[in-house]
C-alpha cells in the first residue's frame, strides 16, 4: 500500500509494511497492528487510548456537517491546497470524523488522517471505504504522529492544536503547513442567542514561529439553520459545555436562525 513506507512504527520508531490486515514493523521485533473492521489502524500508545471527542460529540458534527453547512470552506481548503500544493500526500492533523479528509482525498490527494478519537476516526475510516477514497485513518496523537520525517506534502490543522516541532519533522523541504481557526465573527449571531453579552473571537494563539507564512484569508458565509441543524451546531462547539441554562433555552426556543461562519485560513511553508 502506498502509505506504508511513510508510516513510523510508534514503539520502535522502524518503518512499517502491510501484511494481509495488519502492519508490521521492520524492527528485530516486528511490532503488530492490526487494522479494524471498518478499515482504520490504532497507532496510538496505550497511555493515549480513549482520548479525543466523544461520541455524542462526533454524532453532532457528523449530522451538521452532512448537511453541506460548511462546504464552502472545505471547498476553499480544498482549493488551497491544490494551488499551492498540487497533489501528493497530506496529513490530517485531528482529522476529528473525517469530513474534511474526505474532501481532499475527493480532490485527488492522498491523505492520512490522524486523531485520539477512536469514534471519529471509526467513522471516517467508515465514509472513505464507503466513497472508496484514497484515504487512510489512524488512532495516534498529533504531538507524536506515526509518520517518518519529511514524508508530508502538506500538513492541515483545522481547529485543532498546532505542535510545530512535530509538523516540521514530517513535512518535506518546502512542505505547506493549512492552519484554520474561527474568524472574529464566527457563529456571532448565535452567541448572542446563548448570551447576554456575546462576544467576538480571538486570534489564534499557536501559530507557528518557526514557519514562513506564505498566504491568508478569510472565508465567511451564512447559513439558514433549522432547530435542529442549530442544536447540532451547538453541541459541536465549545459553548456547548460553557453555556448558561437559560442560553440553552433561549436556543430552544428558536425555529430558525441566520448564523455566518468567518474561517481565517493561513499557509506557511517549511524553509
Amino acid at each position: 500500500m502506498w502509505y506504508s513506507q511513510l508510516l513510523r512504527c510508534p514503539v520502535c520508531g522502524g518503518q512499517m509494511v502491510r501484511e494481509g490486515n495488519s502492519l508490521f514493523c521492520d524492527g528485530t521485533r516486528r511490532h503488530c497492528f492490526d487494522f479494524a473492521k471498518e478499515g482504520y489502524v490504532n497507532l496510538a500508545p496505550s497511555k493515549a487510548a480513549g482520548g479525543g471527542d466523544d461520541s455524542a460529540l462526533i454524532r453532532a458534527r457528523t449530522a451538521f456537517l452532512s448537511g453541506g453547512y460548511y462546504q464552502p470552506f472545505a471547498d476553499r481548503v480544498c482549493a488551497l491546497l491544490r494551488k499551492h500544493v498540487g497533489s501528493g500526500t497530506v496529513v490530517d492533523a485531528g482529522c476529528g470524523e473525517g469530513y474534511y479528509a474526505s474532501r481532499m482525498a475527493q480532490s485527488g490527494f492522498r491523505v492520512i488522517g490522524v486523531d485520539l478519537s477512536k469514534n471519529g476516526v471509526r467513522h471516517a475510516a467508515r465514509t472513505a471505504t464507503r466513497e472508496r477514497s484514497d484515504a487512510l485513518f489512524a488512532v495516534a496523537g498529533i504531538f507524536d504522529l506515526p509518520l517518518q520525517c519529511g514524508v508530508a506534502d502538506a500538513v492541515v490543522s483545522l481547529f485543532a492544536p498546532v505542535c510545530e516541532e512535530e509538523f516540521l519533522r514530517v513535512l518535506k523541504p518546502g512542505g505547506i503547513l493549512l492552519l484554520a481557526g474561527a474568524g472574529p465573527d464566527h457563529l456571532y449571531s448565535l452567541k448572542k442567542v446563548l448570551y447576554d453579552i456575546p462576544y467576538q473571537n480571538e486570534p489564534r494563539a499557536d501559530a507557528p514561529t518557526r514557519m514562513k507564512e506564505i498566504a491568508t484569508e478569510r472565508v465567511s458565509f451564512d447559513m439558514e439553520l433549522c432547530q435542529t441543524a442549530l442544536q447540532d451546531l451547538f453541541a459541536m462547539t465549545p459553548y456547548f459545555y460553557r453555556t448558561p441554562s437559560e442560553g440553552r433555552a433561549r436556543l430552544a426556543a428558536v425555529s430558525s436562525l441566520t448564523v455566518g461562519a468567518e474561517f481565517d485560513l493561513t499557509l506557511y511553508q517549511k524553509q
